[in-house]
């Protein structure tokens, strides 16, 4: 039923529970994982006025900080693929804002379902304030595919 799922991670607490019922899909049929990491690009908005402040060149400095930031997830990437044994992997790493490069990957992807935490560690942290995060619930109110909010 739900053949191929995406699995949007910020590699918090959240997503790791999330993680454990993307694992538990392979019994129901799941055979492909997309593993995304969405770099958020409000990070590289407030660098790059530092960047000016300090007087360098905003396009270079906002480069590297993009390969150490894609290098890192990638990294952190690697302790979920490891945990995905027998499901066939992909990974993903984008720059922008988190629930539509979401909603953008489910669609190219054609992916059966999206399964992500409830909350996440977004621009100001880890919350349990509401019921659902921001990026969560826009996900909800805009996918075309099934999702599968994990508290």
């Amino acid at each position: 039923m739900f053949r191929k799922v995406l699995f949007p991670t910020d590699f918090s607490e959240f997503a790791n529970k999330a993680l454990e019922y993307v694992k538990k899909l392979k019994e129901a049929g799941t055979e492909e994982v997309v593993v995304l990491h969405v770099v958020e690009q409000s990070y590289f908005d407030a660098y790059e006025e530092a960047f000016a402040w300090a007087g360098k060149n905003i396009e270079e400095e906002t480069e590297k900080l993009d390969e150490k930031l894609v290098e890192k997830a990638k990294k952190d990437m690697e302790k979920i693929v490891s945990q995905l044994e027998g499901f066939r992997v992909k990974e993903v790493v984008k720059i922008g804002n988190p629930w539509e490069e979401i909603l953008k990957v489910a669609e190219s992807e054609d992916v059966s379902l999206i399964v992500m935490g409830s909350h996440g560690c977004g621009r100001l942290g880890c919350t349990l304030e509401k019921l659902i995060g921001s990026t969560a619930e826009n996900v909800v109110r805009h996918a075309k595919k099934p999702v599968l909010v994990v508290r």
